[in-house]
């Protein structure tokens, strides 16, 4: 086999990871999850999830049964027709068609988990060979048996080329290039990339070598396929919505080409480049509303390596334009992006939440790459990402439980008001990648500097942990219980010059510390950046940063109203049955800088109470039912401290904005004064739009003055200033030609809707105004709707999310509004079952629920040997010499329940 290729071809980097099994992670929030895949990892048959391979290469499946779910045998009718066999769509029976996808990740995740796993040391909760042992020797099992298939597969004289290996026959490829839609075909690039990468981790992890020359004669199958075909004809299929999504492929490609020096790798890998999407976002055109996020996501990282491997620059500004297009304008809070699969407009968070936000294979390769764009540039808000998606998203996205069977991860980790994570996910894409995540932990928390440069070590994450820096003779070991506090105290075992760099993550507030033996740094800790302490090392050496933990609420950048709670790096999920948007009152707790004093109290399950609300770390893995976003809710205008409640409603302009959106739109202030101003300024605003009076402004300056906001105590020099304060802010006050204000508009439900936040019976709404001049003039309106008067009577609304806006005008012409949403939801779900034959003995049962208005919670099931089992894909089930009555019922997510229905499953024969 050639060489591989030398570093002298590949681009220059600033930063490398370190191997896996340089870095010990120590107990803490990372390790709870992480162990519980490792014993995933130890327990589960590989003969499992060779099951589909072998059987669709005619082996002995020694008595298997696959995972399940995706990765299932498929149709029993199906056979693994060659790439011009396929009998066409009417008359093949077909299932199960990204089947071999979770094999390429599990033989991932125990290549990855041997990379990391200590050497043999014994495991006391599982008596025998060491981990490490156990993982090299279900990889080597994996790797052989998968060898067999694809010698089994080319011994038939079926397929087009000896490198075949799939589950499945060659036909979907074929179809491909037919541009045949999803759903007669499935992703089958996806599923190729999935096994190939798979196998180059069992090469690079666990140093199979067999690994490595099956993965190549992949890539030649590859080549042999793509090359005949014009580009046009490329370019249509790598546009096709999952169809034509392919992974990975042009990123295992570059490996291969550099693991085994064949440069035509190179030239395969770019025969999966979408000249639509690099071209425009190479330029700087955003293109991306609308597409598959995880489809094109996951090409970011090849289009990466063929920078390296080419020198085209094109591909490195794609990238990093892609990058800049999706954070943070297209990323919730935890890291996530993307709505039902697809990225939504540019700039939008708050407008694109939906009921399935967030893919977690989106994040997992938003991960890799912000890895290899932090190794590239050293620049630190690629790790500010990685530390935000990776606590949060991706660490919460595995429940907080053990399982034999499943990697009990999320699909989707949504972000509605209301949501569930959606848990389990045996055999999906996001499972698969779910095996993966929880074994790398360790992969980003240090980097170092690349060989020839000046010896750098890079601290990216503050996670409790030992590295070993063998090439340099450096030991870190870092002490810490972060997330859960700010503080980090590292050992440094070096000699001679090192330039230690110290991330100080981009929500700090507040002064940071950086100490050495104790002694204060003089050094300038600015958020977002890198604190940098070159010197002289002796072993021994102690270094602690210290950064404030603050509570902050975060608005979303295109809804202000919209706001989470973060802990440091730690988003709040605020626990809650309402399926409605959360309230959360935070005027009277707002510091200077905006991030709140507020009483955080312990509660149990390691959630905190703030007021009504019971928070919990969204890294919890927990099964509640929660609200990463809440909406801001201030009925007066107030501020912190005591005596800094104005009495004055919080009034809105009409957009929606109120007085205190609009003096916090920018987060915070530097310094007293400029607070003092800004009140100033909006008040004169408010004034001038009429929506408050001179005097109600008077009283919210008075409030302003005496408030504790950036005042260091309350002393009597302090109560002196205040009032010196008052008398400036009130020389400036804002005057009004009339007395009073806008008339005060109010609109009042008759009846409390139910816990979920809706309604189950139509709502009625009282409509009211007062005017401090003469009678008001009220008119309302539903959604968008004409204004009409409101009557004496109350508004009626039935089923559906309304958004009811009422004004009132007084004689001299000053106008208020209020915006209230009101959800009704008075019908349950309607489910619709249908049953497809697989054989004499087996049939596919399908639930399919409709709710139009809330939309569907989820459908339930039970039969005659089940529990209630959570419907979420198509399911088997075994046909007995008896009829089976399966029950099932839909919930929606204003809490309507179904009753319960029946289907019959006749007897087998």
């Amino acid at each position: 086999m050639p060489e591989p290729i030398t570093a002298d071809l590949r681009a220059a980097a600033v930063a490398e990871p370190f191997p896996l099994d340089a870095v010990a992670l120590h107990d803490g929030v990372f390790t709870r999850a992480r162990d519980q895949l490792l014993h995933l990892a130890r327990t589960y048959p590989v003969d499992r999830v060779l099951a589909v391979f072998r059987a669709n290469a005619g082996l002995d499946t020694r008595g298997a049964l696959p995972p399940g779910g995706w990765e299932d045998f498929g149709h029993p009718d199906e056979e693994a027709w060659g790439p011009d066999e396929y009998p066409g769509r009417e008359a093949a029976p077909t299932a199960n068609l990204l089947r071999g996808h979770y094999a390429g990740h599990f033989l991932s995740m125990l290549a990855l988990a041997h990379g990391g796993a200590d050497d043999d040391v014994p495991d006391d909760d599982a008596p025998g060979p060491g981990l490490k042992t156990v993982l090299k020797a279900k990889v080597d099992d994996m790797v052989e048996g998968l060898r067999e298939v694809q010698e089994a597969l080319a011994a038939s004289g079926r397929y087009s080329h000896p490198g075949f290996l799939a589950a499945y026959g060659e036909w979907q490829f074929s179809r491909l290039e037919g541009l045949a839609p999803y759903g007669e075909i499935w992703a089958p690039y996806y599923t190729c990339h999935k096994i190939m990468a798979g196998l180059l981790d069992a090469y690079r992890h666990a140093g199979s070598r067999t690994a490595l020359e099956i993965a190549a004669e992949m890539g030649r199958w590859v080549h042999g396929r793509l090359s005949v075909l014009p580009a046009d004809r490329r370019r249509e299929m790598w546009s096709l919505y999952i169809a034509g999504e392919a992974g990975g492929m042009n990123e295992v490609l570059c490996d291969l080409a550099v693991l085994t020096g064949d440069k035509q790798f190179v030239e395969t890998a770019r025969l999966f480049d979408l000249d639509s999407l690099l071209e425009a976002t190479a330029a700087g055109r955003d293109v991306l509303d609308g597409m598959h996020a995880n489809q094109h996501a996951a090409t970011l990282l090849g289009y990466l390596a063929l920078r390296d491997l080419t020198g085209e620059a094109h591909y490195l500004d794609a990238v990093v334009n892609i990058w800049d297009m999706v954070v943070p304008g297209r990323t919730y809070a935890h890291g996530g992006s993307g709505e039902n699969e697809l990225w939504g407009p540019a700039g939008a968070v708050a407008a694109d939440i939906g009921n399935r936000n967030a893919e977690t294979c989106v994040t997992y390769n938003l991960l890799k790459l912000a890895r290899a764009l932090f190794g590239r540039t050293g620049e630190a808000r690629y790790a500010d990402y990685y530390e935000r998606a990776v606590t949060n998203q991706v660490l919460g996205s595995r429940r907080d439980v053990d399982s034999d069977e499943s990697p009990e991860v999320t699909y989707m980790f949504p972000v509605h008001p209301g949501a569930l994570r959606e848990y389990d996910n045996i055999g999906t894409c996001c499972g698969g990648t779910g095996l993966e995540n929880h074994v790398t932990y360790q992969d980003s928390v240090y980097f170092r500097s690349v060989s020839g440069a000046d010896r750098t070590l890079w601290v990216n994450l503050y996670v409790a942990s030992t590295l070993r820096w063998a090439e340099q003779d450096v030991r870190l070991v870092q002490e810490t219980a972060y997330p859960l506090e700010g503080t980090s105290r590292i050992r440094v075992d070096a000699t001679g010059d090192l330039d230690l760099r110290l991330r100080v993550p981009a929500w700090v507030t507040g002064d940071v510390t950086v100490t050495v033996d104790g002694e204060a740094q003089p050094v300038a800790a600015v958020p977002g950046t890198y604190v940098s302490l070159r010197r002289e090392w002796r072993p021994g050496t102690v270094v602690e940063i210290s950064m404030p933990l603050t509570l902050r609420e975060v608005p979303a950048p295109d809804d202000t109203s919209l706001v989470t709670l973060e802990l440091g790096p730690t988003v709040l999920l605020a626990r809650s049955a309402a399926t409605t948007w959360l309230p959360v009152a935070a005027a009277t707790w707002r510091r200077l800088d905006g991030t709140l004093d507020a009483p955080l109290t312990p509660a149990e399950d390691g959630a905190w109470r703030l007021g009504d609300l019971v928070l919990e770390p969204a890294w919890s893995g927990s099964d509640a039912r929660y609200h990463m976003y809440l909406r801001r809710s201030d009925a007066r205008i107030a501020f912190a401290g005591p005596g800094a409640d104005s009495g004055v409603p919080n009034v809105a302009r009409r957009d929606g904005s109120t007085f205190l959106d609009v003096l916090w739109s920018d987060g915070g202030f530097v310094t007293r004064a400029e607070f003092l101003r800004a009140v100033l300024r909006t008040g004169h605003e408010f004034v001038g739009l009429g929506l408050l009076s001179a005097a109600e402004a008077a009283d919210v300056l008075r409030a302003a003055a005496r408030s504790g906001v950036g005042r260091a105590a309350d002393g009597a020099a302090d109560r002196a200033e205040a009032a010196r304060e008052e008398a400036a802010l009130l020389a400036e006050a804002p005057t009004a030609a009339r007395d009073g204000s806008a008339p005060r508009v109010e609109v009042v439900p008759a009846t409390a809707p139910s816990v979920t936040g809706w309604y189950h019976q139509p709502a009625e709404l009282m409509v009211t105004a007062r005017a401090d001049a003469g009678a008001a003039t009220v008119e309302v309106r539903v959604g968008d709707g004409p204004w009409e008067p409101a009557g004496p009577g109350p508004l009626r609304l039935g089923d559906g999310v309304h958004t009811v806006s009422a004004r009132a005008v007084d004689a001299e012409g000053r106008e208020r509004h209020v915006v209230s949403e009101v959800s009704v939801d008075t019908t349950a779900p309607l489910t619709t079952a249908t049953a497809r034959r697989l054989g004499a003995r087996g049939v596919e049962v399908n639930l399919t629920a409709t709710d139009d208005v809330s939309g569907v919670d989820s459908i339930r099931w039970k039969g005659p040997d089940t529990f209630w089992a959570t419907f979420r894909e198509p399911f088997t089930r075994a046909l007995g010499d008896e009829p089976q009555v399966i029950e099932f019922r839909a919930t929606d997510r204003a809490g309507n329940e179904e009753p319960v229905r029946t289907l019959e499953l006749p007897p087998a024969g």
